[in-house]
């Protein structure tokens, strides 16, 4: 299978950001955050960046202005890593998918444990 320019740069910009946060941003914010994948548009000047912080929609909302105030930075590492003809603006989303798949796990373990009898309301 082959794979698009823009799949090819939004991954090693989700290698680079997830190698930033482990290293290099000291902000209290991040700590919980994961890079979970990177959206590029086809001409490469846009990049949706998805992650997912561990914890409360607070904890998401402090996340997401940690990564939104750290922007500029990110942007001049990933120039020098890259070493792209132009460096991707960046847009960061809260990436929701861990939740709705572990609601999905909630409520098939509830349905297992009805069709068994097991059935208890400490949910």
């Amino acid at each position: 299978m082959l794979y698009k320019r823009a799949d090819r740069v939004g991954d090693l910009i989700r290698e680079v950001i997830s190698e930033m946060l482990l290293r290099d941003l000291n902000d209290p914010r991040l700590g919980s955050v994961t890079i979970t994948e990177v959206k590029m548009t086809d001409d490469l000047k846009l990049a949706t960046v998805f992650f997912s912080a561990m914890g409360n929609h607070p904890r998401e909302e402090e996340s997401l202005h940690g990564l939104q105030s750290a922007t500029g930075y990110i942007k001049k590492r990933l120039g020098k890593e890259l070493r792209l003809r132009y460096i991707p603006d960046l847009l960061f989303k809260v990436d929701h998918s861990f939740d709705y798949g572990s609601k999905i796990d909630r409520l098939i373990k509830t349905i297992k444990e009805e069709k068994d009898g097991n059935f208890t309301e400490d949910r």
